[in-house]
């Protein structure tokens, strides 16, 4: 997936989105439950990079990795303006192929809804787990089947920021919780027409005891599940769920 026109507006429709806070509560995961000493951090589907830029600062060495040439574009950019030692990778989490192995793994933003299977969301697992030191940490985020049938559903929504005007509409297939989108972006020109653009793409819904056989069944064990970025267990209501599972079965990559 490229999302071309997204990319381009991505930040200004998640500027919602306190990065530091969601950098900082990762880290607090981390500080919880790590036994390795080393530092590598990788950020899959690390998008336009602000968790990326963020995790930096705090001091971990970042590898951010996305399938997406805009989305990295943007990232680069910010990497240039805050001088970062952030590294980024243009590859598909499904073909994960990297030159060493990692102490932490984090996947933020329902990254994971993104992957159109079952399948798919196994190779990322054993992906991650095959480039992992041993007691490596993975924390990753998905949105839940709550979510997708009672919140995204067959809804319209609309944003307007300064850069964009924005309809985004979803269409949801009640048979296998994907939510198909559709988002057309109207930019105010300096003629004062609007040129459009638009982008497509689908999130995927998976049950927790989908997620937590394939976590098994990949090497992780898991020390916490925690609702909507919180320590709390997830409510049944709740529209997010953070997963930190250590890896028990590694690679061990050299």
């Amino acid at each position: 997936m490229s999302y071309s026109a997204f990319a381009r507006y991505y930040d200004s429709l998640t500027a919602n989105i306190d990065y530091r806070k969601r950098a900082e509560y990762f880290h607090a995961i981390i500080e919880k439950f790590r036994r390795t000493n080393g530092n590598i951090l990788l950020d899959l589907a690390c998008g336009t990079g602000s968790i990326s830029e963020e995790m930096a600062k705090i001091g971990y060495d970042v590898i951010g990795v996305d399938c997406s040439d805009e989305m990295l574009g943007i990232a680069l950019d910010k990497k240039f303006d805050s001088d970062s030692n952030v590294q980024y990778l243009c590859q598909d989490m499904r073909k994960l192929d990297m030159f060493g192995s990692m102490d932490i793994t984090i996947c933020a933003l329902d990254s994971i809804n993104h992957l159109a299977s079952i399948e798919d969301v196994r190779k990322v697992f054993e992906n991650v787990a095959f480039f992992s030191e041993p007691d490596a940490l993975f924390i990753f985020d998905v949105n839940t089947l709550y979510k997708h049938r009672n919140v995204l559903a067959n809804n319209t929504f609309t944003y307007e920021t300064d850069e964009v005007y924005c309809i985004w509409e979803n269409t949801l297939v009640p048979e296998t919780d994907e939510v198909k989108m559709n988002l057309e972006f109207f930019e105010l020109e300096e003629n004062g027409l609007y040129s459009r653009s638009s982008d497509s793409f689908s999130e995927k819904a998976y049950s927790e005891s989908d997620i937590e056989k394939l976590l098994a069944e990949t090497g992780f064990e898991i020390l916490g599940k925690y609702g909507d970025d919180t320590f709390s267990s997830p409510a049944p209501d709740c529209q997010r769920i953070v997963y930190a599972v250590r890896c028990i079965d590694s690679g061990q990559i050299i």
